[in-house]
């Protein structure tokens, strides 16, 4: 093969994976911020109340199977399937999360921590699928996914430095009562209850935030799909000015 041929070949392959990748960046990303509702969050008293939860499935018409996360309108109350949400710019940001999927064996422990909370902890309640509360209001700088299967999830915001694991349900109930109609409700189904807190930048801008427990079955490493994917189990947190 001749030298110009070689570098044509290159040339090739190189505008071929260009392509991979603007393909990838404007159908993961682009095209999915245009689309999707942000949930603005207006500051009382120096905080603001995030609410969300995190699903097995979605009601969306392209990919019910994914998993997803959801986030709650804070004027109507409704569950939007959005993952982007704006906060105020020094603000105490109260999360509340209510975890229906399964648990999910971590693949490192490390994940178990929590990190970058308020008093680097998290509080946990559990509930079965009757209503009973069979965790109640435990404050833990760690949730640990190998002692037991109690690990759904994780909401990490890595640039502020924020890493929390999500609860689940026990393993007996992940096994046999998950919700299984989205957005899920608390009645008749078992689910987690995890709230903690962190102060939002001065620095306004967009932060991204993710869960790091690969749960996109189908794909390579259970990292694609659903795991990079805004709207699912990627977001975006925009700072604005206060």
């Amino acid at each position: 093969m001749s030298v110009t041929t070689r570098a044509a070949v290159l040339i090739v392959a190189f505008l071929c994976v260009v392509g991979v990748g603007v393909f990838a960046a404007v159908y993961y990303i682009g095209s999915a911020t245009t689309q999707l509702p942000i949930v603005h969050y207006t500051a009382s008293g120096g905080q603001v109340n995030v609410v969300l939860q995190e699903d097995a499935q979605n009601d969306s018409t392209s990919r019910p199977d994914w998993v997803t996360y959801y986030t709650q309108d804070p004027a109507t109350k409704q569950w939007l399937h959005t993952t982007l949400f704006s906060v105020p710019a020094n603000t105490k940001v109260n999360v509340t999360i209510y975890g229906y999927d399964g648990c999910t064996p971590l693949r490192n422990n490390y994940w178990s921590q929590v990190q970058g909370t308020i008093g680097g902890t998290v509080t946990v309640s559990q509930f079965d699928q009757h209503g009973r509360e069979y965790v109640s209001n435990h404050t833990t700088p760690i949730v640990n996914g190998w002692s037991d299967c109690n690990v759904g999830h994780t909401f990490a915001i890595p640039e502020l430095g924020v890493s929390v694991p999500v609860a689940s349900p026990n393993a007996l109930l992940s096994a046999n009562n998950l919700c299984s109609s989205s957005p899920c409700v608390t009645q008749g189904n078992p689910y987690s209850l995890e709230t903690f807190s962190f102060m939002s930048p001065s620095q306004t801008g967009t932060y991204r935030w993710q869960c790091f427990v690969p749960c996109g079955g189908g794909y390579l490493d259970g990292n694609g799909g659903p795991m990079q994917t805004l709207g699912w189990m990627a977001g975006e947190m925009d700072v604005v000015s206060s």
